[in-house]
């Protein structure tokens, strides 16, 4: 018997199937759809979560970041571009010639980008963010979730980014891609993360900007999920607690450092007076030289034959030029010691608005930071009365409907009173609509023949619905699956062929027909012969010992 509607029940005595009908027609609108409408900025990524053709290694997606972080690293003041365009590269956008706005770096996804999953695309920036400035893997790690939902939320809002963002970045971005798509289909050529740089030669804590990736949009966002997202939440207060230190010491320091110059633009401003004060005087002393120069030679002029009066005129005329040369060199002198105050007033102004910056900087994270710590307190007693109620609350395992033109469907565990979804499983690529219990385990045919997706036979455990084992032949996608007892049969691929697969619930191939069938066949099993439909298009019956035809009908 297939049943393609079912609920698991919990019971003290243990997992107990019962076969109750649901209604397909009330499940078929898609989870995450459901979840996020009328909930604009509500992030809830769908990823590829099934069996792969190709597993690549975590250190291996790794390295896509970290090899483009090396890169841009080495130069981090400077603008530069790292990465394969056909699959991830980053143009790291910094101009500093235009203020008032944020530099950014930003990572593309292109068309042949092969991640389907955000757990691989946050792994990518975070090793990014710790080759390219050095930070640490804790916090490399919560960045990655911050920048992924911030991109999420300001999907194709390319008027935000204009807002917030230099012209050097905004020229590298698309109103229709820029952002990120919670679709993982959507990724391939269609990705634009936007990284924005609080200070890109920085590096550490003060080059990301946290404040932009988790402003109040953000932070509501992740507040929609079930736990509220309470341990990325706690990790990025605790980074900005860092950073309200840093920028405390750095206030400090800077604020030491315009005394320092405040003191020397005194000691400026009073060699200025003097020097003023000194020019005046030569000024004077040049003017009264030249009044009794001018008399001495109106003297002379009217005696000619007074040759002391002639030579008195012309000492009276040197001495008017020596006057006025000292009172020269005295102006110069005051003109240079007042650009030279002017010089020290800019370093003086330069050193107080660095610590009032700084202090800035640091009363903003604080706050920002004691804020958050605030609403966590308040989620996380929300999240522990919720599960306080789940925990006594009957549950009971379920299907929802995912994806209705391809029959694709995801396990629930719901409140057996109220119906309310008590958790999803991350697998929605269940085909067929039918689980069954597998020992202490849940088997499924699930996953998706695209990219480096599957089809294959899977194991779910049951506490969190999460695939713990895939078979290692592929199955066809329209397969059936069936339960006989302790054994479940599949349609499985066998070189050109398909032919059925008889399994234990561990995932081990236990027979499989020498006979090829239809990989949409039904599977009967009746007595100990098994009725399906072979490759000719011919009922087969096979016997359930080994698999073997012992009959052909005609």
């Amino acid at each position: 018997m297939i049943n393609h509607n079912f609920i698991f029940k919990i019971s003290a005595a243990g997992i107990l199937m019962l076969f109750i009908s649901l209604s397909v027609t009330a499940l078929e609108v898609d989870k995450t759809e459901l979840e996020s409408a009328g909930k604009p900025d509500t992030v809830v990524f769908i990823n590829y979560t099934g069996p792969h053709a190709v597993i690549d290694s975590a250190a291996s997606i790794r390295a896509i970041g970290s090899n483009m972080g090396i890169v841009v690293g080495k130069n981090p003041a400077a603008g530069s571009t790292a990465g394969d365009k056909n699959k991830y590269y980053v143009i790291h956008a910094v101009d500093p010639a235009e203020k008032g706005k944020l530099d950014a770096d930003i990572m593309f996804a292109g068309s042949g980008a092969s991640v389907d999953h955000i757990d691989n695309l946050r792994r990518i920036i975070s090793a990014y963010l710790i080759s390219a400035y050095n930070y640490s893997p804790a916090d490399a790690g919560t960045l990655a979730v911050f920048i992924t939902v911030y991109n999420a939320v300001y999907r194709g809002k390319f008027d935000a980014y204009q807002t917030k963002y230099k012209k050097i970045v905004t020229d590298n971005l698309t109103a229709s891609s820029c952002g990120l798509s919670v679709k993982y289909s959507d990724w391939p050529g269609n990705t634009q993360i936007v990284i924005p740089l609080f200070d890109a030669a920085a590096g550490g804590l003060s080059t990301v900007d946290t404040s932009v990736i988790s402003d109040t949009t953000v932070v509501k966002s992740m507040q929609e999920d079930n736990g509220k997202n309470i341990d990325s939440r706690k990790q990025m207060v605790d980074i900005k607690e860092r950073e309200a230190g840093n920028a405390n010491t750095k206030a400090q320091t800077a604020q030491k450092t315009a005394t320092e110059e405040q003191n020397k633009l005194a000691a400026e401003q009073n060699k200025n007076q003097e020097k003023a004060q000194q020019a005046v005087e030569a000024q004077k002393e040049a003017a009264a030289a030249k009044q009794e120069a001018a008399a001495a030679q109106k003297t002379a002029q009217e005696n000619p034959g007074d040759k002391k009066a002639q030579v008195e005129a012309q000492q009276k005329q040197q001495a008017a030029e020596q006057k006025q040369q000292t009172a020269d060199l005295k102006a110069a002198e005051s003109t240079q010691q007042q650009e030279k105050t002017a010089e020290q007033q800019q370093k003086t102004d330069n050193a107080k608005q660095e610590a009032s910056t700084a202090q800035a900087q640091a009363d903003k994270k604080q706050t920002e930071a004691q804020t958050e710590r605030t609403e966590i307190a308040k989620d996380q007693q929300q999240v522990m009365e919720k599960n306080a109620e789940d925990a006594k609350a009957p549950a009971a395992y379920g299907m929802q409907l995912t994806d209705e033109q391809k029959l694709l469907s995801g396990m629930v565990k719901v409140n057996a009173n109220t119906g309310a979804v008590m958790h999803s499983s991350p697998v929605t690529y269940i085909r067929n609509r039918t689980v069954y219990a597998a020992g202490d385990n849940f088997i499924a045919v699930a996953g998706e023949n695209s990219g480096r997706g599957a089809v294959k036979l899977i194991l779910l455990d049951a506490a969190n619905m999460e695939m713990i084992k895939e078979s290692s032949e592929i199955v066809a996608e329209n397969s059936v699956l069936v339960q006989d007892g302790s054994d479940y049969y599949c349609i499985i691929q066998d070189g050109k062929n398909w032919v059925l697969g008889k399994y234990d619930a561990t995932l081990a191939l236990k027979l499989k027909s020498p006979v090829a069938v239809k990989s949409s066949t039904p599977v009967s099993v009746s007595g100990s012969t098994i009725i399906i439909t072979g490759s000719d298009g011919k009922i087969k019956l096979l016997s359930k010992e080994d698999l073997k035809e012992v009959g052909a009908a005609k």
